[in-house]
C-alpha cells in the first residue's frame, strides 16, 4: 500500500488552520459541503456528513479519532461511508494533520494518508484528490475562498 504525504505552508497561525479543518465553515467550503460530526477527542467516533447519495445527511467517511490536539495534531481512522461500499467496515486508512508554527503568522501543515487496508478503493485516487483538497484549505484560510474543483 502506498502512503501519501504532503507539506505546505499556510499564512495563518496553527489554531486558525485547525479551525478551518475541523470547523463547519471551512470544512463545508472545502469538503463538498460536508462537516465533521462528533467530539474530536481520542477514542471518539466522528463522521463527515453532507450532501450526497443519501440526501443532505450522507455519511461520506467515518471512523475513530486517534489523536486530537487543537492547533497541533488531528489523527483519524477512515472508513468509506456505508452507502458507498458494502464492506465499508473492512476498508480503512489513517489521516494525520500536523500543524507546526513556522514563524509569526505561518503554519507548516503536513498531511499524511497511510495504513491502507487491502483493496481500499480510495487509495488509487489519493495522490490526485488530496493535493486539491489541501490547496483548497490553504486558499480558504488565506483568502476566504475555496478552489473551484474540476467536475
Amino acid at each position: 500500500m502506498s502512503d501519501f504525504e504532503m507539506t505546505l505552508y499556510v499564512a495563518a497561525e496553527p489554531q486558525q488552520v485547525w479551525e478551518a479543518i475541523t470547523g463547519d465553515e471551512g470544512s463545508r467550503a472545502v469538503m463538498w459541503g460536508s462537516a465533521i460530526r462528533g467530539e474530536l477527542a481520542a477514542g471518539e467516533r466522528y463522521e463527515y456528513v453532507g450532501p450526497g447519495q443519501d440526501g443532505d445527511e450522507t455519511v461520506h467517511v467515518y471512523g475513530e479519532v486517534l489523536a486530537a490536539e487543537p492547533g497541533t495534531l488531528l489523527q483519524l481512522s477512515e472508513h468509506p461511508g456505508p452507502t458507498y461500499r458494502e464492506n465499508h467496515a473492512e476498508l480503512r486508512s489513517r489521516m494525520t494533520w500536523r500543524m507546526d508554527s513556522a514563524g509569526d503568522g505561518l503554519t507548516k501543515l503536513t498531511f499524511t494518508n497511510d495504513e491502507w487496508s487491502e483493496g481500499h478503493p480510495a487509495e488509487a485516487e489519493t495522490a490526485e484528490t488530496w493535493p486539491l483538497v489541501l490547496s483548497s484549505f490553504k486558499s480558504w484560510i488565506e483568502t476566504g475562498r475555496a478552489l473551484p474543483f474540476p467536475a
